[in-house]
């Protein structure tokens, strides 16, 4: 390891960390773990999650920009713990390469603050390892750990759910963090683009499209839960809506989807054209233009619409909840 370029890389995490820092935090980065103080909690929950960027990552190396990937990290891993009712405490992560260059490092950990900083959780600690022979010159992994809490009186468990309640679906920006080993191979191998081609129907280059942030929900998923409007929130990622939404409902639920309740965001479009996927790979792959679906009864829907008005947070009406038996019925059917 190249001591010196480690210690500028240490010196660029220590400036972004310390922007992020909160009350509860007890330690410095540097330290062998990292202390957080739960004070002012009564009967807290602890919830956590971890996960990575997959291979949107190959977009950064491909154009040399770092900056945005470590926000994706945060706000994937936020969303993940946000739909349980938690409130995000400390973040921390693990940044892998063959050969240490301070500079993407940096711009790496510039992401992973500003994602904190955004949505009120410390970075707080981490690895950052140089393995010589594991990675490919110029690329490196990120990986992420975040904790949360909820009192246990306010976890949102989806046990409530009924047929009858409705479906909101708030807007994604792009892909978000899945999908993107199929979209690399349809957009560069397919169909013969490159990075920077402008593309009409994206009305961008191909990698400002794949490089658009995961969108956090954190907002508008607190301000509903904290009004009592929210029974139930499932994050888009892997899978789409027909594997996540089931993830949040009662044994007997299920939900119908309409698929033209939304407006289609012309990235999805494409790759559609460009594969000719069948509609259920298509929906099991893609998040089509959906990052978080929220489950609100449909008597409450005027006070959940001037919330997320008054958050200016677009929604869209997709669906409904209905009795599942599982009998030949498809546990999310589209209408």
């Amino acid at each position: 390891m190249n001591i010196d370029e480690a210690d500028r890389a240490v010196s660029l995490i220590k400036k972004h960390a310390a922007k992020t820092l909160t009350a509860g935090v007890l330690t410095s980065i540097g330290s062998f773990g990292a202390g957080y103080s739960l004070k002012g909690w009564r009967n807290p929950v602890l919830v956590s999650s971890a996960d990575g960027v997959g291979t949107k990552l190959k977009i950064a190396f491909a154009t040399g920009r770092h900056d945005t990937i470590g926000e994706d990290l945060v706000n994937h891993c936020v969303n993940d713990i946000a739909v349980q009712g938690a409130r995000p405490l400390f973040f921390l992560d693990y940044f892998a390469v063959g050969k240490l260059d301070a500079g993407v490092c940096g711009s790496v950990v510039s992401g992973l603050a500003r994602g904190c900083k955004n949505n009120g959780c410390a970075l707080i600690g981490g690895e950052t390892a140089e393995m010589p022979g594991m990675y490919a010159p110029g690329e490196y992994d990120l990986a992420g750990f975040i904790v949360g809490a909820v009192e246990r009186k306010k976890m949102l468990t989806g046990e409530t759910v009924a047929a009858g309640d409705l479906l909101l679906g708030l807007p994604s920006q792009g892909m978000h963090t899945n999908g993107y080993s199929l979209a690399r191979k349809l957009l560069f191998e397919v169909a013969g683009y490159q990075p920077e081609s402008r593309v009409p129907e994206l009305a961008s280059s191909v990698a400002d499209e794949l490089l658009k942030v995961h969108r956090s929900y954190l907002k508008p998923i607190q301000a509903l839960h904290e009004a009592k409007l929210l029974k139930a929130a499932a994050h888009i990622t892997g899978g789409g809506l027909t594997d996540n939404i089931p993830r949040v409902l009662p044994p007997n639920c299920g939900v119908e989807i309409d698929p033209k309740a939304w407006p289609s965001q012309p990235i999805f479009e494409l790759l559609k054209d460009i594969g000719q996927m069948p509609d259920d790979d298509y929906r099991r792959t893609f998040n089509l233009g959906v990052g978080m679906v929220l489950i609100v009864p449909a008597k409450k829907i005027g006070f959940v619409s001037q919330i997320l008005k008054k958050l200016k947070q677009p929604c869209y009406e997709i669906g409904h909840v209905v009795a599942y038996t599982g009998r030949k019925q498809p546990r999310v059917a589209y209408l």
